[in-house]
């Protein structure tokens, strides 16, 4: 009977907050400070070359309290089919021609094209065009994305460690994407 009073004291009480409060208390805990990086520049001043590209921090994780990663890459060979199991993930193409294949669709994506790819949904991308291409890439919410792009790596380590891949909470379902 106690417990019974307990759950209808907590269902009551949850119904009595405002949406809007909820809404305004989650705010709250998002966003630490402003933040700027300019162009062609990395939030940390510290690029990285991570196999498949160059890679600058826009919004570090620690940023927005977890809620969101964004970085941008300058792409040159195909990255291998994963998913994330706790992010969504967008890529938003700045310049160049991509292909981004979620699930069994395939999309080719220019400049200022945006795909959002869903958690969960295995996903691969690769850079095909002719000039030099740089996409942004959102996670969100960030979990341990933004560790698994800085941890220190061996060369194609990325590539075939499914237990690396589930340290991160992500799954490496198959080789890198194939362009023919």
């Amino acid at each position: 009977m106690q417990t019974f009073e307990r759950r209808s004291l907590f269902k009551a009480l949850l119904a009595a907050i405002p949406a809007a409060v909820i809404r305004k208390l989650a705010l709250a805990q998002t966003v630490s400070s402003e933040v700027k990086v300019a162009a062609g520049q990395d939030r940390f001043n510290v690029g990285r070359a991570l196999g498949v590209s160059a890679t600058t921090r826009k919004v570090a994780t620690p940023d927005t309290a977890g809620a969101l990663f964004v970085m941008e890459k300058s792409n040159w060979s195909p990255g291998g089919p994963h998913l994330h199991h706790d992010q969504d993930e967008s890529w938003y193409v700045l310049a160049g021609d991509y292909v981004v294949e979620l699930g069994s669709d395939r999309y080719r994506a220019q400049s200022r094209d945006c795909i959002l790819g869903p958690r969960n949904i295995s996903h691969a991308w690769a850079f095909v065009g002719g000039s030099p291409g740089r996409i942004l890439i959102a996670h969100t919410p960030a979990g341990r994305i933004q560790e698994w792009f800085e941890r220190d790596r061996k060369p194609g380590e990325y590539k075939n460690d499914a237990a690396l891949y589930h340290a991160f909470g992500m799954e490496l379902v198959g080789p890198p994407l194939s362009l023919k």
